[in-house]
Formats: C-alpha cells, structure tokens, sequence
C-alpha cells in the first residue's frame, strides 16, 4: 500500500479528522539516517506527526517539528509541507537502549522512546509566508512523541485532541508498519459523542497493529468516529528534499569572505552534506575561490 493520508470532516463538522499510512516513508528516513530501531520509531512518529500537521497548511506554507531532550537521540526534526512532501532526521541514530518493562506487540519488544529522547522542549516552527516564522514551544511530557504532541495541541492551540502514532521495527532493524491518526473536537460537541470517542481511544488497538492486519487510514477513522464520517480529500504522503547544490554554495558565501579564505587556505576545498538526505556537495579551490569573489560583492 502507497502512503497517503485522509482529511475528514464528522459530527456536522464538529469534528475534524485525519490518518495516514506512512511505512515507506518512515523506511526510506530510517535507510538515510542509517538508522536502529529506536531512531527510527523516535524519527518516524515526528515525521507522521510532521504530515498530518503539513496537510493543514496551505500552498507554500510549511511546518518544522524539533524534538530536543536531553536524551542519548539528540535533536529530531522533521519539516512538511502541504503537498505531502516530508523529509527529517535525528541526531544520534545509532542508538540502543533496553526494551521498555518487557511489553511485546506480536513478537517485538516496545522500544523505550520516552528514555532515548529524555526531557526538554517540542518546538512547531510554522512558516506561513510573513516576516517571521510562527514558533510555538512546550516542555516534552513523556519523550514518548505522542503524548507530546497531545501537550502541543492543548496548551499551545488549546484544541482537545485524540492522537495515536506507530512504528513498528522488525528484528532485522526494518521498518514493517508505521501511521497515525489525529481527531479534533471543535466547539459544539455533545458530552455524548465524546464519551463515545474516548471510550473507543481506551479500547483501540495499537495503529500499527491495524496497519499490520490490513486497515486503511479511512478504515481506522471509520471505527473511532460515531456516524457517518465525510472524508474530504487524499493526499499522497512521500519523502522530498530541497536541498541542492546552488543552496549549499549560498550557505558557504554566508560565512563571508575571510571564512572561506580560511577554507581556501588550510583545506583547499569543502564537503558538505545534507542531514535530511545525506546527498554530499564537494567544492574544490576553484570553485571555493569563485564563491569568495561572490562573498566580496555581498
């Protein structure tokens, strides 16, 4: 199954919805960043969550995801835009940390994510095309991703949400399963209703176990909702980097002139390389040499 991810409106528009699929996306993120299973549940949740929230956007808006605790993962990012288009990384990829109390999904141990991130801040960067860029900031619940983002949405947009996010790493350190729902409940919702979706929420299987068994995004929005759920569009979910060489060469005549004589001099070239695709840019002394003409016009 492509991933992609549903818009949906319930509940005569009081309630919005959305759920995605996101496995081969949070594979191709996992292979990039090299990374072992916990980088990539911490990576993959960020990223499906990254998704959802692009898609709320409009045209060239975009949305950053920063997870920064002080946990042996490091700093996690992932940026979206409204097309779908997701890239991100994590910091320390490579690390491994005891399974969390002995809890087992089929036959894989439940990763200890809350630990391998720690404590700190979720920051949502949102750039909606002014002067400056929306920042919205609130302390890490659990490092667990989930619960974080649940934290975001009620301090900082005050919106009572429902939110399940879900990787599911293999033995072989492959990415089998991965997706996430978001529901939120708007002004005007019966006590009714949301004591249907909270009972469901308490009840609802892990979104990866859903995955696993063959249920789509519209599936799994189907059997959280009470009546009939409207959805609104699709959107195709898939990895997309804009770096390129041109952007990497901007970066360096932004050191300055006496910076990249400084490069000329000791190292007679630069490479660079992007942390969300890991693609590397190589400059040589002629080129490097070109750009400090550059830098002297600026």
């Amino acid at each position: 199954m492509n991933d992609y991810l549903v818009r949906a409106t319930a509940l005569d528009g009081k309630l919005r919805a959305f759920a995605c699929i996101t496995t081969e996306l949070v594979r191709e993120l996992s292979d990039r960043n090299n990374a072992l299973a916990l980088a990539s549940a911490a990576l993959g949740r960020t990223a499906t969550m990254a998704a959802i929230m692009g898609v709320m956007l409009k045209g060239k808006e975009t949305v950053t995801l920063q997870i920064r605790g002080d946990g042996p993962l490091g700093r996690i990012v992932a940026t979206a835009d409204s097309e779908g288009h997701v890239r991100g990384y994590v910091e320390n990829p490579q690390v491994e940390l005891p399974p969390n109390d002995g809890i087992v999904f089929g036959d894989v141990e439940k990763l200890d994510v809350g630990s391998a991130v720690g404590e700190g801040f979720l920051f949502v960067i949102k750039d909606l095309g002014l002067k400056e860029p929306y920042i919205g900031s609130v302390p890490l619940a659990t490092g667990e991703i989930g619960d974080d983002f649940l934290y975001y949405f009620a301090q900082s947009e005050q919106t009572p949400s429902a939110l399940g996010l879900g990787v599911l790493v293999g033995k072989d350190q492959t990415v089998t399963q991965a997706g996430g729902f978001l529901l939120q409940l708007l002004p005007g919702v019966s006590d009714e209703d949301i004591d249907y979706i909270e009972d469901q929420i308490k009840q609802f299987p892990h979104v990866t176990t859903l995955l696993e068994k063959g249920h789509t995004p519209e599936q799994i929005l189907q059997r959280l909702i009470p009546g009939e759920v409207n959805f609104n569009d699709k959107v195709e979910i898939r990895f997309q980097c804009d770096c390129s060489r041109d952007r990497f060469a901007r970066g360096l005549i932004s050191l300055g002139e006496a910076e990249l004589v400084k490069i000329v001099e000791e190292d007679k070239q630069a490479e660079l390389s992007c942390h969300f695709c890991g693609e590397v840019y190589h400059f040589n002394e002629a080129e490097l040499l070109g750009l400090v003409t550059d830098a002297k016009r600026d």
